[in-house]
């Protein structure tokens, strides 16, 4: 056994992060590793973990400066249950735009977190749901009423499953990709083809736990594929529709910044900056505007389409692009008008 490492004690402990280190892990301290993969955390307070036997690799307790290499495993486990799992029900508004006995479809606004996680364990769409209807059924991640997720700072619509056999029916269309998800999303740089497909696979960033990365080669992460087509061309930015045919993680961010063009205003993937355009005072000063106005990443679920789980009717939904994201396109509009004159 490392000299760095202990026999875990038989005191009841809840999990509460687990990471595999990838084929590709180059050696590295447990402190360092987990600062990449937890978010909403400091390296004081991973430290205070490890030194209190809360860290394992491969189930052996070790010191901040054990080196992690590729393929282990490594757990945080505390006393408690983690916060996710203790679920408040909360008075919040949610604006539903659809509503049966079986399911439900909500139109998310941007900054609302979908579910519980580190970091936020209050003041999500679960909290909100769980207070509207009682006895929401739990998908395989305990999560109840969800069927699928959008990120936090993205807006648009959801359906949420109100009953064990619509959760059951629904998560079956998503698994077999008969959903219909159309997305706007505004990106940097002239997109060159009219419209296109997007394929690599998705998975954790060897470099940046908190990114997605595309591995176009080779087993690592999970097939994602991504139709776009251009609907309008602003300059230096373009606005696309993507239809999703995998649904990943950060799939439509992680693809659009795979082919160079990353989200507008994304911060996660480097958009929060002037990506292309010109280097005049007056043009950083019109993204900074388009900056304030827009504080997320350009991205909105627009339409959402799925198949009954009672009546097998064809369900189709739409949404009206947020006022945010209007506005920018409106400047952007603006900008390449008077460009042109």
């Amino acid at each position: 056994m490392n000299e760095n490492q202990e026999e875990i004690n038989n005191d009841e402990l809840y999990e509460h992060h687990k990471f595999t280190a990838s084929e590709g892990q180059e050696p590295l301290r447990v402190d360092k590793f987990l600062m990449n993969f937890i978010e909403n955390s400091t390296r004081n307070k991973i430290q205070q973990a490890v030194k209190a036997g809360n860290v394992l690799v491969n189930e052996k307790v070790v010191k901040s400066n054990y080196k992690i290499k590729a393929n282990d495993t490594v757990r945080v486990v505390l006393a408690h249950p983690p916060h996710e799992n203790l679920l408040i029900a909360e008075d919040i508004p949610i604006d539903i735009i659809y509503e049966d006995e079986e399911v439900m479809v909500v139109n998310k606004s941007a900054g609302m977190v979908v579910h519980p996680g580190h970091g936020n364990y209050t003041g999500t769409l679960v909290n909100g749901l769980i207070h509207h209807i009682e006895n929401l059924p739990k998908n395989s991640n305990e999560r109840p009423g969800l069927v699928h997720r959008i990120d936090k700072d993205t807006s648009g619509l959801l359906v949420v499953a109100k009953t064990e056999y619509a959760m059951a029916n629904l998560a079956s269309q998503f698994y077999n990709r008969t959903t219909d998800r159309l997305y706007l999303a505004l990106v940097w740089g002239n997109v060159e083809d009219d419209e296109g497909t997007i394929e690599g696979n998705i998975g954790r960033s060897l470099k940046n736990r908190l990114q997605m990365d595309v591995f176009p080669d080779g087993d690592f992460g999970k097939h994602a594929v991504t139709h776009y087509k251009v609907i309008e061309r602003f300059s230096y930015v373009t606005l696309v529709q993507c239809k999703l045919e995998t649904g990943r993680t950060h799939q439509i961010r992680a693809h659009f910044k795979y082919i160079g063009h990353t989200l507008f205003n994304d911060e996660r993937y480097g958009g929060d900056r002037i990506l292309k355009g010109t280097t005049f005072t007056k043009y950083k000063q019109f993204v900074d505007n388009c900056f304030k106005v827009l504080p997320r990443q350009a991205l909105h679920a627009k339409t959402l389409g799925f198949e009954h789980p009672i009546t097998k009717k064809q369900m189709s939904f739409n949404s009206e692009i947020p006022e945010d994201m209007q506005l920018v396109i409106e400047k952007w509009r603006n900008y390449t008008v008077n460009q042109k004159e």
